[in-house]
Formats: C-alpha cells, sequence, structure tokens
C-alpha cells in the first residue's frame, strides 16, 4: 500500500463488508455483530465515520447520540493495523467531536478498558477525564473506566469580556463567589479574595434556617455591588418574601420574613430598583448584549440531582446555549476549566434557571453605572 493519506466520509451501507472485518481484526470480544453494524448504518441518532485509503477501509468511529440529552457516546472506535501508529485514531476522534457538536451535543462520553494505557493516554491528551469505574464490565471481565470531555466551547469571538472565574470555598458562599465573578469582568482592578467572599456573605444572607447555613438574597447581593461602586438592578417573578416554601415552622419563617423586609427596605433607601417580572431568554440575551453582568438563582437538580438553590455567573450566549461560570466544581473529577463557559442549551437552561415549587426565577443585573 502507498504511502497513508486516508480520507474521513460518513458511513455507506456498501461498507458494511469491510467494517465487519476490521470489527473481528481490531476486538477479541465485545465485537459489533454485522447485524449490529447494518443497524448503525441504518440508524439516525448516530455519528458514523469512516476513514478510507481509495477502496481501503482503515478506521471508523461510531458515536451515539442519546435522545432528550445533550451527552454523546463514543460507542467504537477501530483502526486497521495497516494504519496504526499514524495518529488515524486521534483523527477520527477529533472529526467524531466537531460532528457531534454540530448536532447540540455539549459533551463525549466513552468506556476504555482501564488496562488499556495507549487509549487511555490519547483520550487523555485530548482532554478527557476520568469520572468513575465500571467493576467487570467486558466480557473477559475487565473494568473501564469512564471518561468524558466536554466538545462544546464558546468562541472567544462572542465574548464582551473575559470573566475571571473563582471557586466558592464553603458550601454556601456561591451567591458572593458569583457576585464577585461578575464584578471583576466589569472591573479588572477589582480582586477576588476569601476576605471579600465572605464579607459579602455577611451581607446577603437571608439566614436561611432550614438546615446549615443561609445562602444569599438577591437584594442583599446587588446591596453589596453597589457599596462595591457598580449599579445594579434585581427581578423576580415573585413580590413575596424568597425561599420560604420549603420552610416548615412558623418560628423560621418569621425570621426570615423579618430578613426580607430589612433588605427591601435597605434596597428602597439606596434606591435600588426592585422590578417584579419574568425573566426570560430575550431579556438575558439584552442585558448582554449591553454590556451588564447578570448572577442567576438555579436549581442543581439537572446537574447534580439534588433540588438545591445555587448562584452562578451568566457569561456569554449564542444561538444554542447559554454560558455559566459555575462556582462550584461539584465533583473531584472536575477541573477549574470545566467551570468555566460551561455551555447549558437553552431549552434545558429555562429548565435550571426556576427554583421550588414556587417556580422562583431572579437575578441581579450589574453593570458600571448604567440604568437599565
Amino acid at each position: 500500500m502507498s504511502a497513508l493519506q486516508p480520507t474521513l466520509h460518513d458511513v455507506e451501507a456498501t461498507d458494511i463488508d469491510a467494517l465487519d472485518a476490521l470489527e473481528k481484526t481490531s476486538f477479541a470480544s465485545d465485537r459489533l455483530s454485522r447485524r449490529r453494524l447494518k443497524h448503525w448504518i441504518k440508524a439516525e441518532n448516530r455519528v458514523f465515520i469512516v476513514a478510507k485509503q481509495g477502496q481501503d477501509l482503515l478506521g471508523y468511529g461510531l458515536v451515539l447520540l442519546h435522545r432528550g440529552t445533550r451527552l454523546a457516546r463514543l460507542y467504537s472506535l477501530a483502526v486497521s493495523p495497516l494504519a496504526r501508529g499514524l495518529g488515524l485514531g486521534r483523527t477520527l476522534l477529533v472529526a467524531l467531536e466537531q460532528a457531534a457538536a454540530k448536532q447540540r451535543r455539549l459533551f463525549m462520553r466513552l468506556e476504555v478498558a482501564s488496562d488499556n494505557m495507549q487509549a487511555i493516554k490519547l483520550y487523555q491528551s485530548l482532554g478527557y477525564t476520568t469520572f468513575g469505574c465500571y467493576h467487570d464490565y467486558y466480557q473477559d471481565h475487565r473494568d473501564a473506566l469512564r471518561m468524558q470531555k466536554r466538545i462544546r466551547h464558546i468562541d472567544q469571538r462572542m465574548l464582551q469580556r473575559d470573566t475571571p472565574w473563582y471557586q466558592q470555598t464553603t458550601d454556601f458562599t456561591c451567591g458572593p463567589a458569583s457576585l464577585m465573578m461578575a464584578m471583576g469582568s466589569l472591573n479588572n482592578q477589582y480582586v477576588l479574595t476569601r476576605r471579600e467572599e465572605l464579607s459579602i456573605w455577611r451581607q446577603a444572607t437571608t439566614i436561611y434556617m432550614t438546615s446549615g447555613h443561609g445562602g444569599c438574597h438577591p437584594v442583599g447581593l446587588a446591596i453589596a455591588a453597589i457599596q462595591r461602586g457598580f449599579q445594579a438592578l434585581v427581578y423576580a417573578n415573585s413580590n413575596g418574601p424568597l425561599f420560604i416554601d420549603g420552610v416548615r415552622s412558623a418560628h423560621k419563617k418569621e425570621v426570615m420574613i423579618e430578613v426580607d423586609q430589612q433588605f427591601r427596605e435597605e434596597a428602597e433607601e439606596l434606591g435600588l430598583l426592585l422590578l417584579q417580572e419574568d425573566i426570560t431568554q430575550e431579556k438575558l440575551a439584552q442585558w448582554l448584549s449591553e454590556g451588564a453582568a447578570v448572577i442567576m438563582l438555579i436549581s442543581t437538580y439537572r446537574m447534580d440531582g439534588k433540588k438545591a438553590p445555587h448562584w452562578v455567573t451568566i457569561t456569554a450566549m449564542d444561538e444554542q446555549c447559554f454560558y455559566l461560570h459555575d462556582p462550584s466544581p461539584g465533583d473531584e473529577a472536575y477541573v477549574p476549566l470545566d467551570c468555566q463557559y460551561v455551555p447549558i442549551a437553552r431549552d434545558d437552561f429555562a429548565k435550571m434557571s426556576s427554583f421550588g415549587a414556587e417556580k422562583l426565577r431572579t437575578c441581579v443585573v450589574i453593570s458600571k453605572r448604567c440604568s437599565y
């Protein structure tokens, strides 16, 4: 065979014989049968790319597109012995990631035998991180590592400005951390420190007494921003005391209502506007396009299965996604880069950005002395 210069193509039905032969050559167990290969050739919820030199099949990659999610899963990747060591596996995987991202998938996941160090090194070199393990996963009883990579990233040309990322240092300071990131994006002289984080929390806490330490009230966070030289507005779709529905104790409710009232009185003294309006994605896009920074309360249920209120900083948006700075990595498998400009599909964001049975939707819009 002459010097290898394979080209990549979408799979065709006529590739079945070569795919079946390559599968038998590449895998001693856990092979895709001829019948399953035919199935995936015809299926719609997949990306199936083959690498050829002329009529010779040198490799293929198959990715499954899970319906109803933003996940893609690398199902199989094989390279002919004739093409090994030439980087074709990497080329195929990059092409699969790009194709899956065009199908609105945000993350790629895969499983790899825990002793397959060559494949693991390839995946790690492309940015995949391990987040779990399946024991006795393969037919030969080997374990499988679970790996994941974010495959959709913000186009840097779309950013109004860079937003610094700050990791909250406690379980209860997501609000201050998000506010600090927002203010840091507006003023690059603003320093994000733990002392500042805790100072803002003391100003903005709701004394949320269901359990543990209190979270932060949007009005308290807006007041903290104003006191640091910024303009702020608070939007909420509810005009009553916030975070009350989850509290059973009448005494605790009384205290929280009193704290809520104190925040509102202080806001009135400062001239801080509290706007009872629904927060639409169109408004969020407008604020971002006008140069404002926005922090928003979300429910973490779709992220970690817990129905907890959590503040994040909205850093950008495009036609498909909003992008967030999340102050909490949440899992040891995640690194800081995983928490910056995190893509959230717009329809997913619509569900995440309301909290509790009352469907509370609230945000703080921060700017450099502009009014909205």
